[in-house]
Formats: structure tokens, sequence, C-alpha cells
């Protein structure tokens, strides 16, 4: 008999995507009813539009095995998200099957699971009831939970009065500590800070090592080859690769799939989007658009992005990383308060100047994120733009490390022995 604690058999997700003829508009249901009464039927069933039929996943088959960490990487749209809420019994699969061995907790939005009107202390007892423990079950582990959410000064207050830090903390709390025989943890982790995110990643450590099932999405590579021990690597609803989780990063990396070289253009697939990336460039010392760039040359980044309303605390961020997926550094455009973050409706463009002199020679890979502070994400890029540093003169050999920054060096005698 298998071993195995999830089984997925021929999984397809489809949806239905309406388009305008001719470039109509859209109208609401408010203009077809004030416009056209009694004719709304007739309305809804317009020649002006037509219907596509979107594959979110097509042919996808697998197992994980009970105790296995399996890590799920892709590129934005690839059908990640997807397949967990379908794990999580949220969606109903259009064709295949899935088999789930055991209880299952998932975090795959913030506030999954949460009523807003109830309390941080009534959601806990909640969302333990919602994953199938009993109430002694759940006051067992509430202490630990509070905890490890950092919420107990607001317990008592209802979540709809939480930022969505906390709530992602109090969720993740929740749902690793009441002990499901398996984990579906979807990218919302980005929402909380650093140290969150760490102690985050220690408890899948430790979930793991008591011989959980954990299903992991991230963009976050390095978690990945970390916590993971087998990965799946989706491409366009397709599953493209399955291995061990740093055989199927290096693929990931090394195919290109990850990051466009030089220049790449996003089409405006989700309009409804707060704000979102319109194209990304690298520049060379001489303001050509370059992938490869001299040790000793400056790289300039261009990002240009829409913002479809008025924020009070926008930013971006940029990560570099190296050929394995190991951040190099990251920034944003808030550091030294460079760039506004009150930014109303319109298209801006952000620069980032890497300075020559700075990056050991080798591949690298950039990303970049646009976000509220301490609110949300709503365009993460991971890994869009490879580039590669190449030596010269100025240093022959390649130094230890991602760094040859011009460090000063001083000497003194202190005493000269005769």
């Amino acid at each position: 008999m298998s071993d195995a604690i999830v089984r997925v058999e021929e999984l397809g997700k489809a949806y239905r995507i309406a388009h305008t003829r001719n470039g109509a508009p859209y109208r609401t249901l408010r203009e077809d009813l004030v416009k056209l009464p009694g004719r709304l039927l007739s309305t809804l069933r317009s020649r002006d539009s037509t219907v596509e039929t979107f594959w979110a996943l097509r042919d996808v088959s697998f197992e994980v095995k009970r105790g296995e960490v399996l890590g799920i990487i892709g590129r934005n749209g690839a059908g990640k998200s997807t397949l967990l809420k379908i794990l999580s019994r949220i969606t109903e699969p259009t064709e295949g099957k899935v088999d789930l061995y055991g209880r299952a907790g998932s975090l795959l939005e913030v506030g999954t699971g949460f009523h807003p009107e109830l309390t941080g202390r009534e959601n806990i007892f909640l969302n333990g009831t919602i994953l199938g423990m009993s109430r002694l079950e759940v006051r067992t582990k509430f202490d630990e939970i509070v905890a490890f959410a950092g919420v107990e000064k607001f317990l008592d207050t209802p979540v709809k009065h939480y930022s969505s830090g906390m709530y992602v903390r109090l969720a993740f709390a929740v749902a690793a500590h009441l002990e499901p025989e398996i984990l579906l943890v979807d990218e919302v982790l980005a929402v909380g800070d650093a140290e969150f995110q760490r102690k985050c990643l220690g408890k899948m450590e430790d979930v793991a090592r008591e011989g959980r099932t954990i299903l992991f999405v991230s963009h976050n590579l390095t978690a990945i080859v970390k916590l993971c021990g087998s990965a799946i690597w989706l491409e366009s609803g397709h599953i493209r690769s399955i291995d061990m989780a740093e055989r199927v990063v290096h693929s990931y990396l090394a195919s290109g799939a990850s990051g466009a070289a030089g220049r790449v253009v996003f089409e405006e697939s989700d309009p409804s989007k707060d704000a979102s990336v319109c194209n990304m460039e690298l520049r060379n010392g001489q303001d050509e658009v370059a992938s490869e760039f001299e040790v000793l040359s400056p790289i300039k980044v261009n990002v240009r992005f829409r913002c479809r309303r008025r924020f009070s605390n926008f930013r971006v961020d940029a990560l570099v990383s190296n050929y394995d997926g190991i951040p190099v550094f990251s920034t944003t455009s808030r550091d030294y308060d460079s760039i506004p973050g009150n930014l109303g409706p319109g298209t801006y463009q952000a620069e980032l100047l890497i300075p020559g002199q700075f990056l050991s020679p080798g591949d690298y890979y950039l990303g970049v994120n646009l976000c509220e502070v301490n609110v949300k994400n709503y365009d993460l890029r991971e890994s869009v733009l490879r580039f590669r540093i190449v030596g010269s003169s100025y240093r022959e050999e390649r130094s230890l490390g991602f760094l040859v920054y011009p460090f000063s060096w001083k000497l003194t005698a202190v005493r000269e022995d005769v």
C-alpha cells in the first residue's frame, strides 16, 4: 500500500473569461438595469462579447508522501495558488481528482477562515473548529498560538481592526499550532516582517521534523531549497519538472523562465490591480539596454509602474540574487526617503543605480515588488531580469563572495625589529 498522503491525478481547472468585440466597453449590472429595463436577459447574451476557456491547471499529477515537504515554484500566473485552493477544497477541479489522507490546514490568503467582527480570541476557536479540532484541543494550544502571533494586547479586539501583518501572524499561528497532518502554505508570509518570516520558516521546519506534510508555495527560492526535500515547477498550468528541490530551482533559474535579459514588458493581464509593473530594463554606462556588464560599469535599473488609486505609503522593493537563488542584497525606494510614498493615480518610473566595482563577476537575477508598507504586496515579480558581471583587468581572479567593493586598508608599523 502506498504511503502517499496527497494524491493528485490528471487535475485540471478551467475558467471562463469574457472578452468584448470591437473594443465594446464592459457594462455594469446597474447600467443594464437603468438603461435597458425589461431587456436584461437579452443584454447579458449580447453579441458584443465572447467567452474564452482558460485552463489555469491541466494534466497535473503527483503524489506527496507522509512527512514530505514539497515546494511549488513558478512565475506569477503559473497555477500555484489555484492548485492549493483545490487541495484546500476552496474550489472544485474541472477535471481529475484529489485525494487527501489526513486533516489539512491551510493558509492561502490573509484572514482565510476568520470572521472580521469576532475578536482574535474568538477567531482562534472558530478557525480551530473549521480545521476539525475540538474545543479542548484548541484550549490546550491557545497560549502557544497567542505567544507566537504576538497579539496578546489585541486579543479581545475584533480582527477587522487588525493590520494585515497582525492578521497573517494570527492566521499562521493557528494553522501551524493546531497540528494538521497536511499544512498548505501560500506566499502570504510575504506580508509579515523579516523577523516574523524567520519565525514562520522555523516553525515549518519544526512541523516537518514532527513528520507532518507541508506543501509550500513561495517565490523565495532560498527558502524552498532550505525547507523542501522536493519541488514542483509549474509553468502555464502544467508541470515542467518534479525532482529534488535544489535541482528544480537550479533548472528554473538556468532556463531563463525566471528572468529575461536586459528588458521585459509585462502585459496588463489584471487591470483590477491597484498597482502593477509595466516594464523593467537594465542600462549600462552608455545608457544602452544590456544584460552583460563589466565589473567597473554601473548598472541603471528602470522600473515603470502604474498606480490606479492614491497611496500614502507606497514602496518599490528590489532584490538581487545569485544564480542559485541566494539573496545578495535588497533595497527599497523608501531608503533615505529617496522616493516619496504618497503617490496618486498615474504612471511612474523608478530608477535604481547599482554602482560599478560593487558586484563580483557572475550571473545574477533582479526581482521587484510593488507594495504598501505593512499593508499588502500588489505586484511581486521575482527574478525577472537576469544579468552577468564580467571581469576586467581591474581584477583577474574572482574574489570569494559576491562583492568586490574597494575597501580601504591601512598599514601602521607598531614596532620594527632590528
